[in-house]
């Protein structure tokens, strides 16, 4: 995917209009309307497809071409369904080089250009450490475990074959899971699929990812950027944005909390531990796999030498929450003194 030119976004103040929610614009044509849908169960998240259309039948029929799109990446992709391709990667690619979709194989080289950007803190063998978790159920793995598979988180040890299409690990014990990165390039291939039918004004969302298209008829969509240490729709700050995507990765998604200690999903991979630098990262970009992949960063890194990063890239501004509350922004977001 194309690099945009980095574009400056002005955060509005908090209190400015309703959190997390899109605000309508200016008055439009009374034929057409805004047609939203909201589904639940989809990636194991909350999926939100918004679209301007002058036809009700024709939006609902892109609707469920993007649910149908995001479902194939679901079955595809997902490591909790025993015959997803990425499942079968895990079980065969130690043994020797395995063929895979050019989706899927494409998706693993995007993953290593991350790894690489980010100094390996996005690193999608992290779930060779990562699958002891579950936090829905409060379990994690002790040092002794921890340590015995560690050895096998590298994104290294991936090893693709553009030429044949095939993937193979270097060594055994190491497992893969796109969930750093499936959801954001599920919202693009979403927002592909209403461009496909036609639409030019849209908001697809996954999560923390989403994507938008278009304005609102002269005025920008508002995203609120949820606090991470407040109920749900109480927000930091709020984000103007047209043709522009928005991940936010937070430490209050999936977590359990033992002894005074919180751990969630976003692990360390050097350490194999819940990533703990910060409360949560918000990346802004042309494309929310891009955003999506690189948001985990600040959370290994921590918020200084993340925000190095964010700054070298031209197509990429960011907002973080320290662990102490404070905000930090990235140059082209920095509020006007």
């Amino acid at each position: 995917m194309t690099s945009n030119a980095k574009r400056t976004y002005i955060p509005w103040p908090v209190g400015f209009a309703a959190a997390a929610w899109l605000l309508a614009g200016a008055a439009s044509p009374a034929h057409a309307e805004w047609v939203r849908r909201v589904t639940d169960g989809i990636m194991g998240t909350r999926i939100t497809v918004e679209l301007w259309s002058e036809d009700r039948a024709k939006a609902d029929e892109a609707i469920d071409a993007v649910l149908k799109e995001m479902n194939h990446i679901d079955e595809s992709m997902s490591t909790y369904k025993p015959s997803s391709e990425v499942s079968q990667v895990n079980a065969r690619a130690a043994d020797g080089p395995m063929r895979i979709s050019k989706e899927l194989f494409d998706l693993l080289s995007t993953a290593q250009q991350y790894s690489q950007i980010t100094d390996g803190a996005f690193d999608i063998t992290y779930a060779s450490v990562g699958y002891m978790y579950d936090f829905r159920n409060h379990v994690r793995p002790n040092e002794a475990q921890i340590a015995k598979a560690l050895p096998a988180v590298n994104y290294r040890h991936v090893l693709l074959d553009a030429k044949k299409q095939t993937v193979r690990f270097s060594q055994r014990g190491v497992r893969i899971d796109l969930g750093g990165i499936a959801k954001g390039y599920s919202v693009d291939r979403g927002i592909e699929v209403l461009k496909s039918y036609g639409f030019t004004r849209a908001y697809v969302a996954a999560g923390g990812d989403s994507r938008i298209i278009g304005d609102r008829f002269g005025k920008p969509w508002i995203v609120g950027i949820r606090d991470p240490r407040k109920e749900e729709g109480q927000v930091i700050t709020r984000i103007p944005l047209v043709d522009a995507a928005i991940s936010t990765s937070g430490d209050y998604e999936r977590y359990f909390e033992e002894d005074g200690v919180r751990y969630h999903h976003i692990i360390d991979p050097k350490t194999g531990h819940s990533a703990s630098k910060v409360r949560s990262a918000t990346v802004i970009g042309p494309y929310a796999t891009r955003t999506d992949g690189l948001s985990k960063t600040a959370f290994v890194l921590g918020p200084e030498k993340a925000m190095e990063i964010y700054n070298r890239l031209d197509d990429i501004d960011a907002i973080i929450v320290r662990l102490d509350g404070t905000v930090i922004y990235s140059k082209g977001l920095e509020p006007a003194k």
